[in-house]
């Protein structure tokens, strides 16, 4: 899954996923994501931290309270690059943190490193 509130992020990391080989579902903003997550149950979630309405932070806290998905790997997404902003990701469950603009590499390699079965696809 990857939540963010750009459609050209959203549609460049799909594109590169697809590639791939992985299903890929979209969501624009936290309140999106969340409603989608149930259903689709994703292997893995890239979170964009500034969003409209709930940000990243809430929303990777909310889907790490839920235990069906405590243990889905969810990976921020900022331009940032900060301590301070990998610090309080950490601190609300995130399991990794990309900066954006991310290449196709550094995004696939994040996908085979959390998602083991898909690993194999990848390579």
């Amino acid at each position: 899954m990857v939540i963010d509130d750009s459609n050209t992020i959203r549609r460049s990391a799909e594109i590169f996923l697809v590639q791939a080989g992985c299903q890929v579902v979209l969501a624009e903003d936290g309140f999106d994501a969340l409603a989608k997550i149930a259903d689709h149950q994703p292997k893995i979630i890239f979170c964009d931290i500034m969003m409209p309405r709930l940000d990243g932070y809430q929303t990777c806290s909310l889907i790490k309270k839920n235990p069906r998905f405590k243990s889905t790997p969810v990976i921020m997404l900022s331009s940032k690059d900060g301590l301070f902003d990998r610090a309080r990701g950490r601190m609300v469950g995130s399991d990794q943190y990309l900066t954006k603009p991310f290449t196709k590499d550094s995004l696939l390699q994040t996908v085979a490193m959390f998602a083991a079965p898909a690993a194999s696809e990848i390579s």
